[in-house]
């Protein structure tokens, strides 16, 4: 019994070096050799939330102008994802894994191209930009999916494009951005459906004056 446990802590152990290679690997692909001065420019402010101020109250303005004021749970919802999301990541999975970001390894660290400037000083894995906008994707996506129809898939390729510019910019791994993903989709996944179970879409305000038409 003793040897079996050996034998499988070795296994792991010998797992997770080839994933570590790899990630590395990857990153490294990203961040010094799949570049241009184009994505150079992009990139540091594509990836910045705050960039994406606009699209967020175009969203606001948008669900108030085809659903009214009752779209206030819709809001709430969008809003608990995205505490939930970040929480997840940047406090609970971050604090326990405590993974040294790419920018501040000791080794690897003289071979990143940093182009934000600065390296944060909180862990790597998971990436809560990673978590926070594919949240944010799942929840757009499964809550309105029968208004935005194919288009709801956007929200997707727009989370994706963010996470990559993580990786580009030198601050996180691949795998950081694949754990923040799949952490961001199980609380969107779960917020949208607890949303759509108990409380759901009010009609659209063209429905109602159709209805006071008739």
């Amino acid at each position: 019994m003793v040897l079996l446990d050996a034998n499988n802590v070795t296994f792991w152990s010998h797992i997770l070096s080839v994933l570590k290679q790899w990630d590395t690997f990857l990153f490294l692909k990203i961040n010094n050799d799949w570049t241009n001065p184009f994505l150079d420019s992009v990139y540091p402010w594509w990836r910045d939330s705050l960039t994406w101020y606009p699209l967020y109250l175009f969203l606001f303005v948008f669900s108030l102008s085809n659903f009214g004021w009752r779209i206030w749970p819709w809001i709430l919802f969008f809003i608990l994802t995205a505490v939930l999301t970040d929480q997840l990541s940047s406090t609970i999975i971050k604090g326990w894994v405590n993974r040294p970001r790419p920018c501040s390894d000791t080794v690897l660290m003289y071979q990143v191209r940093l182009l934000l400037g600065y390296c944060p000083g909180n862990g790597s894995f998971t990436s809560s930009h990673a978590a926070n906008h594919f949240g944010a994707a799942c929840y757009i996506f499964f809550s309105l999916r029968a208004y935005l129809k194919k288009w709801g898939y956007l929200f997707f390729l727009w989370a994706i494009t963010i996470c990559y510019g993580q990786i580009y910019v030198g601050i996180h791994y691949p795998l950081d951005i694949i754990g923040g993903a799949a952490a961001g989709c199980f609380i969107g996944i779960l917020t949208a459906s607890f949303f759509n179970r108990r409380i759901g879409m009010p009609p659209l305000l063209s429905e109602k004056k159709n209805q006071a038409s008739h």
